[in-house]
């Protein structure tokens, strides 16, 4: 029965798919009847529904082998319309992706072709657009219709890894089946076609130690209990086999480093039962006595573990620690060493893991212990000193004695040097007199040297404390300022005063407070002890002025209650002031008074003489200054251009002290001895012109016969000018002459015929420019210097 139902299903499910393709048109999925059809888009009438002509049909999907390797073009499939009579009037287009580049169509049977290989990975499928034309007038006699061609898959790519290679742990001691990693491999080909995507997974490499699950890529512990200490890491290689790892699939691999991470499955362990040490009873306290170590095959806190000693014949003198770097342990002398009193220690100590993993105490206790012995060597110490801190009480010149031999006193610590020892019986006494005020606790270092060894130094320290005698007399707390009121009434207080001593008695201060004897009976004050180290003073009268005594002092006598009891005299003033009505002071102290004989007209004659003194200073300072004003004022305004002026006439041309004028002289020059200088010169001739109206410039006079010309034509000049001042005067100007190597930087030199620069404008600005136009200008001239 189960048969048949089956075969009955599977009938109606064919006529279920043919029924619809027996009403589709022959360019796919939508109908459409007559040579010249509607729009797609647009809804047929009733009756053109029921007058379509019936047509062949074709597949609106065509299918292609990817990586098609043929010669020819892959055949896809054939377009055909009923419209087609076979008579060539119908032509039939092609368009859409790949057409014309991947896919033809012959437009005369409608055969579609594949021109090149296809790769269902790059794309999937193609859509096209096919259309029937009339070859003559190129309208269409069908509807635009649109079919896909889809890209067969075929097993082309293999599977990959692309998470790997991987890296995972495990820990050790893991039981059977631990998971590890998962893996995951991938594969482009089409995975609801075939088996070309279907992946399985195998282990090439890791055995017997891992597995894989074949369909999910789980990796898996396949031994139990694998331990980290004896192999830390594996490397497998794993295998991805498309479809479905039958022969013939495609495959790839990677590898996965599997690492054994450490768990605590190890005890510390002493590889050494007895340890020997040896040390010097020098050996100074928190030093390093020795190191043990318990080896631990586990790595990280895995290996971290406590020492502690379980037992020692010499308690209190060793103790423990964890160095962590190492895990070693540390023993520190906490006390010293005396070889004398006892020679060797022994102990016990015991290591124990830090951090216990409870999965493995079926391994044993996590703990071991191991003896260690430590002798103690003698050496040469120095003396030492029975009481290390020695306290003396110096009441005399002998303070204490230290018990020791070959002493003496280390001076850092008595820079005055108050105390002396005895090398031989350490005796300590004073040098100076003591003052407990200034210090009253001395700490000396005394060095005790052994005799037969010099270099053996003991140290002891003692502390000095000086003890306290009545030295020192009573005084005032303070200084005081004691303000009396005129109006103040009899029996007043008008101050209370204390008393200070440097002295500590054993039994505290008491002061003892009174008047001295020579005002003991005075009419003004009088003094009451309070019996409490302070004492108020009162008035006996009323009515004090300033005026008759601005000031009083009494002397107060205090004493103190040492052994002898020692007193002083301490000054109390007491000042008078006017004070308001609340007892305020508004001014203390004397009365200013006027001088008598002094009239006010005498002060105004003092005045008047102190005022004539001022204005007569003023004038003689003002006198002072004209006098320094020149008396020709003219000579301050007569500024010439480039004149050095001096204070002195000086001698003429012979005078060259105002001015030196060496440096403008040339050397290979030799003036006539025979000129005077001291008078106006004609002007010299020191060069014959070739002709009277011919012009030279200066570059082609030598630089010494230029300014011998120079200068003289200037001297002749200011001779011969009427207003120029009758003293010595030098015009210096800014020629270089033509000696210059680099040339001259003066604009004396554009007078050359080379120059386009034309001066000769110069001529019509007048006689200041006189100069410059005979030297700049073209015009003749008799001489350069004219």
């Amino acid at each position: 029965m189960a048969g048949c139902c089956s075969g009955i299903y599977i009938a109606l499910a064919l006529l279920a798919l043919l029924f619809p393709l027996r009403q589709r048109g022959c360019w796919g999925m939508n109908p459409s009847s007559g040579d010249l059809e509607k729009s797609p888009h647009s809804d047929p009438g009733p009756w053109e529904v029921l007058h379509r002509h019936k047509r062949s049909w074709v597949w609106n999907q065509f299918f292609v082998l990817e990586e098609f390797t043929g010669n020819e073009p892959l055949y896809v499939g054939k377009l055909h319309s009923d419209v087609d009579k076979g008579d060539g009037k119908v032509k039939y287009v092609l368009s859409g992706e790949g057409a014309t580049s991947i896919f033809t169509i012959d437009e005369n049977t409608g055969d579609i072709h594949a021109t090149k290989r296809l790769d269902r990975e790059a794309q999937a499928y193609y859509t096209l657009q096919a259309q029937a034309v009339d070859r003559l007038t190129n309208l269409p006699v069908e509807p635009r219709s649109e079919f896909v061609v889809k890209v067969q898959d075929i097993n082309d790519n293999e599977p990959k890894f692309l998470d790997g290679p991987y890296l995972a742990g495990v820990p050790e001691m893991s039981p059977l089946g631990t998971m590890v990693v998962q893996v995951a491999a991938t594969d482009a080909d089409d995975p609801t076609y075939g088996n070309s995507a279907r992946v399985v997974y195998s282990i090439i490499h890791g055995q017997p130690y891992f597995s894989v699950e074949p369909k999910t890529g789980v990796i898996r512990t396949a031994l139990p209990n694998m331990d980290r200490e004896t192999r830390d890491q594996y490397v497998l290689v794993i295998q991805a086999k498309d479809m479905v790892g039958q022969m013939g699939g495609l495959s790839g691999t990677t590898s996965v480093t599997v690492t054994l991470t450490d768990v605590n499955d190890n005890p510390p362990r002493f590889t050494h039962k007895n340890y020997q040490y040896t040390v010097l009873e020098s050996l100074p306290v928190q030093s390093v006595v020795a190191k043990i170590k318990a080896a631990d095959a586990d790595i990280g806190s895995n290996a971290e573990m406590d020492y502690r000693i379980m037992d020692s014949d010499g308690p209190g003198i060793f103790n423990i620690t964890t160095e962590e770097e190492t895990q070693d342990g540390i023993i520190i002398l906490i006390k010293p060493l005396d070889f004398e009193t006892k020679s060797s220690f022994s102990l016990r100590i015991e290591a124990t893991n830090r951090n216990i993993d409870s999965n493995f105490l079926s391994l044993g206790p996590f703990s071991d212990t191991t003896s260690v012995r430590v002798a103690v060597e003698d050496v040469n110490e120095p003396p030492i000193f029975s009481i290390p801190l020695t306290k003396m009480v110096c009441v005399g010149c002998v303070c204490g004695c230290a018990f020791l031999s070959r002493y003496s006193i280390d001076r850092n610590t008595d820079l005055e040097r108050f105390f002396n020892v005895d090398a031989l019986s350490g005796v300590i006494s004073t040098a100076k007199p003591l003052d407990r005020e200034a210090n009253s606790v001395h700490n000396l270092t005394i060095f005790a040297i052994e005799t037969q060894d010099p270099t053996q130094v003991g140290k002891g320290m003692s502390v000095i404390m000086v003890l306290d005698i009545n030295d020192n007399a009573p005084v005032f707390a303070i200084n005081y300022e004691t303000l009396l009121c005129e109006n103040t009434m009899p029996g007043q207080v008008i101050q209370t005063i204390s008393a200070v001593d440097k002295d500590e008695p054993l039994n505290g201060h008491r002061f003892y407070f009174s008047l001295a004897a020579s005002v003991a009976s005075n009419l003004n004050f009088t003094l009451r002890d309070n019996k409490d180290n302070t004492a108020s003073i009162l008035t006996k009268r009323g009515g004090f002025r300033r005026r008759e005594q601005p000031v009083y002092r009494l002397p107060v006598l205090i004493v103190d209650s040492g052994n002898p009891p020692l007193s002083s005299t301490n000054t109390l003033s007491v000042r008078v002031c006017d004070c308001d009505s609340d007892g305020v002071a508004l001014s203390c102290g004397a009365v200013a008074y006027t001088a008598t004989g002094l009239s006010a007209g005498a002060l105004m004659a003092i005045l008047g003489c102190i005022i004539t003194l001022l204005v007569m200073v003023l004038l003689i300072v003002m006198m002072r200054r004209r006098q320094k004003q020149p008396l020709i004022l003219e000579e301050e305004r007569d500024i010439r251009e480039n004149i050095v002026r001096y204070d002195d006439e000086g001698g003429g041309e012979e005078d060259t002290e105002a001015f030196d004028m060496v440096t403008l002289r040339n050397l290979n020059v030799i003036r006539d001895p025979n000129v005077r200088r001291d008078v106006t010169p004609d002007t010299p001739t020191f060069f014959h012109y070739p002709t009277a109206g011919a012009r030279l410039s200066y570059k082609t006079l030598p630089d010494n016969v230029v300014f011998r010309e120079f200068i003289w034509e200037r001297l002749k000049d200011a001779d011969v000018d009427p207003t120029a001042p009758p003293y010595d005067s030098l015009q210096t100007y800014a020629f270089e002459g033509s000696g210059s190597v680099a040339e001259s930087l003066s604009s004396l030199e554009s007078l050359s015929t080379d120059s386009d620069q034309n001066y000769d404008y110069l001529s019509n600005w007048g006689p200041r420019f006189k100069k410059l136009a005979d030297l700049y200008g073209n015009s003749d001239g008799n001489s350069v210097f004219s």
